[in-house]
């Protein structure tokens, strides 16, 4: 048996979730100290692409053309605070196309719960996104941007985007192993995403060119104005949050279905 498996061995005094929650951290922990500890960078690369995203669309935008958003500044805030748990999103969803011809073999020999490969790279992702927040705070301070009480609404705002990841993995890792092709896919729907999302504008930008119904069935929408309304309360739309919210937990309770009817012949095909 194997260092890994050894320690994902459950004691029997445990409870089943107690277990569960061992297992899944030990799994993250791993992941966490082999990408820290085997960069010369480490924790830095957690903050450099959105950080580094974030000076080229201010670039863009704002210096090149002037680009004034009303109630809205200042706009690295408002870039930055959107940034960070976008990167977050498209990060989990693209481990999780591996989640399982990564580490066939492991999972293969192991009797954990197999919704953990999955759980894993959500949580592992949540973990940096976490801990790129200073960024944020960084440029907060620095532009001396307002903040209110709206910023207890990360807490929900994590949470929703926790389990819209973990619907959303569990139904593209078994995927992936049948149509390997969907793991490129996926990429390039990303990228769409990013556009299609209050990423780099805002909900009501849309709203102004009648595609307001339209982006509220984004899930993300709400959940970014969750993010926001720390900074931009006027962001805030409990109508998308609402839609936001039902659709993912429709999106898990599908995950959960898609998982549980695909999970045998997974292990068979890896």
């Amino acid at each position: 048996m194997t260092t890994t498996t050894a320690a994902l061995a459950p004691a029997s005094r445990r409870s089943p979730a107690q277990r569960y929650w061992r297992s899944l951290w030990l799994l993250t922990a791993r992941d966490l100290r082999v990408r820290y500890t085997t960069s010369f960078l480490g924790y830095l690369w957690s903050i450099i692409d959105p950080l580094l995203m974030a000076g080229i669309y201010f670039f863009v935008f704002v210096i090149i053309f002037e680009r004034k958003v009303p109630g809205e500044e200042p706009y690295i805030v408002f870039l930055v605070s959107g940034l960070l748990p976008w990167t977050w999103f498209s990060n989990a969803v693209t481990d999780c196309t591996k989640a399982f011809t990564r580490e066939a073999k492991l999972l293969r020999s192991t009797t954990i719960p197999r919704t953990i490969w999955v759980a894993r790279m959500v949580l592992s992702k949540g973990i940096e996104f976490l801990i790129s927040i200073p960024v944020l705070a960084v440029f907060v301070i620095v532009t001396g941007a307002p903040v209110h009480w709206e910023a207890l609404l990360w807490i929900p705002a994590i949470i929703l985007q926790a389990v819209l990841l973990l619907g959303l993995g569990l139904i593209v890792a078994p995927l992936v192993v049948f149509f390997r092709d969907l793991e490129r896919a996926i990429r390039l729907i990303l990228r769409v995403m990013f556009y299609a999302s209050a990423v780099i504008y805002s909900f009501h930008d849309l709203e102004k060119h009648g595609l307001g119904t339209l982006a509220a069935f984004n899930p993300l929408t709400g959940i970014m104005g969750l993010y926001r309304s720390a900074f931009f309360p006027q962001d805030l739309d409990w109508f998308t949050v609402a839609v936001s919210a039902a659709m993912s937990v429709a999106i898990l309770i599908i995950g959960i279905f898609v998982f549980r009817g695909s999970i045998r012949t997974v292990l068979k095909e890896i």
